[in-house]
C-alpha cells in the first residue's frame, strides 16, 4: 500500500497521471461503433474504402496482422500521420490492437477523434480474437 502511494506521488511530481497507469480498457468508446471479427468482415465487404489501422507496435505486428491493415502504432499517431493513411475524415476507419486488454487502439481512436475523424469503428477483440477464430493472418 505504501509503495503504491509512493509510486503515485512520484508520477504526479513528474507530471504523469497515475490514473492512466491503472486504468482499464473501456467496454466502448463514445461516437465509435464497436465491432467483432465477423462484423469487420461484413464492413470490409460493404465498404470498399474501409481503412484498417493496426495500432500495435512493430514487435507485435511482426507476430502477424490482419491482411490489408496499415501499421500506425499509437505512439506515432497524430493528425499528420493519420492524414497520410486516411486523407478524408469521413472515410470508414477501423482501429484494432492486441485484444480486449490492449489500450493502443483506444489511444489512437481518441487522437483520431480529436483530429476530426468520424465514421470510426473499434475492433476491441483485436488481433487476439481475429487469430483465435482462425481468420487469415498476414506476416511481413
Amino acid at each position: 500500500m505504501k509503495f503504491s502511494l509512493l509510486i503515485k506521488s512520484l508520477m504526479i511530481l513528474i507530471g504523469l497521471s497515475p490514473i492512466k497507469l491503472w486504468a482499464s480498457v473501456p467496454d466502448f468508446i463514445p461516437e465509435t461503433t464497436l465491432v467483432n471479427a465477423e462484423s469487420l468482415i461484413d464492413l470490409a465487404e460493404q465498404h470498399e474504402n474501409l481503412i484498417i489501422i493496426d495500432a500495435r507496435i512493430k514487435s507485435d505486428r511482426e507476430q502477424g496482422f490482419i491482411e490489408g491493415s496499415f501499421s500506425l502504432p499509437d505512439i506515432t499517431t497524430n493528425c499528420q500521420t493519420l492524414k497520410v493513411i486516411i486523407p478524408q475524415k469521413i472515410t470508414p476507419s477501423l482501429f484494432y490492437c492486441n485484444g480486449v486488454k490492449c489500450g493502443r487502439s483506444v489511444k489512437a481512436i481518441v487522437i483520431a477523434k480529436k483530429c476530426g475523424y468520424s465514421n470510426i469503428y473499434w475492433f476491441r477483440g483485436g488481433f487476439e480474437e481475429w487469430s483465435q477464430k482462425g481468420y487469415p493472418v498476414a506476416i511481413d
